[in-house]
């Protein structure tokens, strides 16, 4: 029997659970839930070794769409419980799916320690730019100046750089993509998915209720070629008309410029991606101002050790050293003492 034939063979509506979908109508979460049942099915993965948790928010109602092991959890707590999934059983493959209020407020010490300490699962992080759920109030990543219910006069608040945030706890594995780009999106969950680490993947997702249009210049067909870059590694920063395109240099003042691409001199200074380089994921994660584009894609990505692995390994360790242990005699052990009737 041939490996094709040996490897399971699933389609898209094997991941479609029996659930009716609540979401608003129009809403950016229907496209994500169709790319991520496509590339599961395209794994090989059976239905029963994938989990997929969530925490609280229109985001976190994954779990019922998806015909899969799944866990819905409390809010701001999906990281903790998909690191004990993984714990518990490293075969599975874990998803954890949250938004930017779930992970970034209540849930940021969980966020940042789950990336810091590198467990193998993928993180979805559907950034909306406002609460959705509770009716749209302003967000950790909303704009500074946000009106909305819970700030009528605009948000005084510096917003959360997700993918920023994430290279400084140490991810192993960022990228970023948008709710409509169907192929971007499914080459950055594919890559997610085969990182041996944990991957952290920000989804720019419209709520088309109560924050629509928030990427609008970053989707539309006559902006998109100037607002995006669409990084890969070993590929020249080049972006906009295909024609006559701009790209990235770094200048004297270690800081990245945008150079008109006219002719051979222009291409060979443009930098080229490289997914190891952290300064250079610092720099394209952090681009600011009309004339830069947003990174798109896999932004940085490298490999270390993961924390189950480890974890196990202190466990075989004892085991070997000691033997597999008595839970009855442990409990018996050391100072006892006994109640009278």
């Amino acid at each position: 029997m041939s490996i094709l034939e040996d490897t399971p063979q699933y389609t898209k509506k094997d991941f479609m659970s029996d659930q009716t979908i609540r979401w608003c109508p129009g809403c950016g979460d229907y496209s994500i839930l169709s790319q991520v049942q496509s590339v599961f099915a395209e794994m090989g993965v059976p239905r029963h070794q994938f989990a997929v948790v969530s925490g609280i928010g229109c985001s976190s109602r994954f779990p019922y769409y998806l015909s899969t092991y799944g866990f819905h959890t409390v809010h701001g707590r999906a990281p903790a419980f998909a690191t004990g999934i993984k714990l518990a059983n490293p075969e599975l493959s874990v998803w954890l799916a949250t938004g930017d209020g779930d992970a970034l407020s209540i849930g940021g010490n969980h966020f940042i320690h789950l990336l810091r300490r590198n467990v193998d699962l993928q993180i979805l992080l559907f950034n909306n730019r406002i609460y959705g759920l509770t009716k749209g109030q302003y967000s950790p990543t909303s704009e500074y100046g946000k009106k909305t219910k819970s700030t009528p006069m605009g948000s005084v608040d510096h917003p959360f750089n997700p993918c920023a945030l994430a290279l400084g706890a140490d991810a192993t594995f960022i990228a970023r993509t948008v709710d409509i780009f169907v192929k971007e999106q499914r080459d950055v969950l594919t890559a997610a998915h085969q990182h041996k680490g944990t991957s952290f993947v920000e989804i720019w997702q419209n709520c088309n209720i109560f924050n629509d249009g928030a990427f609008k210049e970053h989707t539309e067909r006559k902006t998109r070629d100037e607002r995006c870059i669409f990084v890969e590694h070993g590929q020249p920063l080049l972006f906009g008309d295909k024609t006559a395109p701009k790209g990235l240099v770094l200048g004297s003042d270690v800081r990245l410029h945008v150079i008109d691409v006219n002719t051979d001199e222009d291409r060979a200074r443009v930098l080229v991606h490289d997914t190891s380089n952290q300064l250079l994921a610092s720099l394209l994660i952090r681009m600011e101002g009309a004339e830069f584009p947003t990174a798109m894609g896999v932004i940085y990505q490298v490999e270390r050790p993961t924390y189950e692995a480890a974890v196990h390994a202190q466990i075989d360790a004892s085991v070997a050293r000691t033997g597999g242990g008595d839970l009855k005699k442990a409990l018996a052990s050391g100072s006892t003492w006994t109640i009278p009737g």
